[in-house]
């Protein structure tokens, strides 16, 4: 048995890779300050005797005997990071520094949970790690993409100069239960604006592109990651190679849910990337791992998911 501090174990990823971690016979220490997180989200694992919730702001000294340490505590939706990025700097900062020096106290292994966002508004595409990306400084979306950057290298120092073992992802695009219904995001807006009847709203005219990871399979992507070998440091890219334009993710939603929403095109935001895809050639061959989840299954589920969120039949998280 491992003991696994996940920080951020309350949020969309983290909660289900807590329970997955708790499967397998771990001991999970989830550390959730509840900012975007939420108890509803781990409501089911909270008897478990191997599970412990501690409400936490990362940017706070830790002192626990673990030996994996995830790193998933961040804002990651626009409306999420965006509402006070100041906050978002300093986490992506300071709450990285503070597990980083928990994990060299307890020679534990480290797992820096970046993002595609790194990339920008790139320029090429699909997106390899060795790309240093298109990204806006002082845009309204840097506080996310730089502090994820910073979190970074960040991590690469620690392990070159204090020999932690660290390991570092970008995790692309994600979606599935437990995801909040009104973070912003274009699969949780889309499906939920259709279940309601309300319009869907396009910001930019819908042919800009993403790819969409089921969360299964971004959960046994970081477990890989954390397993593999200690060489094996990245960064290293995880999402789903399949792309779609926006447009054309709203139209399988509409058809999915027999929703009547019109659909409304809106401006598109500032340094909004264009085009989002990930060259996993890297997790192939170093992780043995790619998505199985098809677009289609995971949407189904997604959507059963948010029904009975709307239908009151279970709380956020269940």
């Amino acid at each position: 048995m491992k003991t696994i501090l996940i920080a951020g174990g309350a949020g969309f990823i983290g909660s289900s890779l807590s329970k997955v971690l708790l499967e397998q016979g771990n001991k999970v220490i989830c550390v959730d300050n509840l900012y975007t997180g939420s108890i509803d989200n781990i409501k089911g694992l909270m008897h478990h005797e191997n599970f412990q919730f501690i409400n936490h702001d990362i940017i706070e000294p830790l002192d626990l005997n673990i030996d994996e340490i995830y790193n998933l505590a961040c804002p990651a939706s626009p409306v999420h990071y965006q509402k006070d990025p100041l906050y978002t700097i300093h986490i992506s900062y300071m709450g990285t520094y503070q597990l980083l020096e928990l994990a060299k106290k307890k020679r534990a292994t480290f797992l820096m949970a970046s993002t595609s966002e790194v990339y920008g508004d790139p320029h090429v595409h699909p997106q390899k790690e060795d790309y240093w990306g298109n990204v806006n400084p002082i845009g309204p979306r840097a506080c996310y993409d730089e502090g994820k950057r910073i979190s970074e290298t960040l991590t690469i120092n620690y392990n070159l100069t204090h020999k932690v073992k660290t390991k570092i992802v970008r995790i692309f695009n994600t979606y599935g239960h437990n995801m909040d219904k009104e973070d912003g995001r274009v699969v949780s807006n889309f499906i939920v604006q259709a279940l309601k009847g309300d319009s869907i709203t396009i910001y930019g005219d819908g042919s800009q592109t993403r790819s969409f990871c089921h969360v299964n399979d971004m959960v046994k992507g970081l477990i890989s990651m954390m397993e593999s070998d200690d060489d094996v440091t990245g960064p290293i890219n995880l999402g789903n190679p399949v792309e779609y334009t926006i447009k054309e993710i709203a139209n399988i939603i509409l058809s999915k849910t027999h929703s009547q929403s019109k659909i409304d095109f809106l401006p598109l935001p500032q340094d909004d990337p264009i085009k989002r895809k990930p060259d996993i050639s890297k997790a192939k061959l170093e992780l043995s791992w790619e998505p199985t989840i098809s677009l289609d299954e995971g949407l189904n589920n997604t959507i059963s998911y948010f029904k009975k969120i709307l239908d009151g039949k279970i709380t956020e998280g269940k």
